[in-house]
């Protein structure tokens, strides 16, 4: 499957450190062009590796926020480095 692009650094890393869990809302809002269809298979692929990880959800239709990084692809350290590289460079 084809993950959409992070609509940017700072939403990605807000999302991370500030919900547990993320639901669709959440989900939409991490991937500015993502249909509802397309928040529905990336759920399927985190619960798919919240299995692998052994990490529940207290939450029926949310899932585990670092399991759904892993099976996204999204780095947040690299995102981190980014960030920090920007701002020093003043961009």
């Amino acid at each position: 499957m084809n993950i959409p692009q992070i609509s940017d650094i700072d939403t990605a890393l807000r999302t991370f450190y500030q919900y547990p869990e993320i639901g669709t809302r959440e989900i939409m809002e991490l991937f500015a062009t993502c249909s509802k269809s397309t928040v529905s298979r990336l759920k399927r692929l985190a619960h798919n590796r919240m299995v692998e990880d052994d990490v529940y959800s207290h939450s029926l239709y949310k899932v585990h926020t670092g399991s759904a990084y892993k099976a996204w692809g999204i780095d947040i350290e690299d995102l981190e480095r980014r960030r920090n590289k920007l701002r020093k460079l003043q961009l």
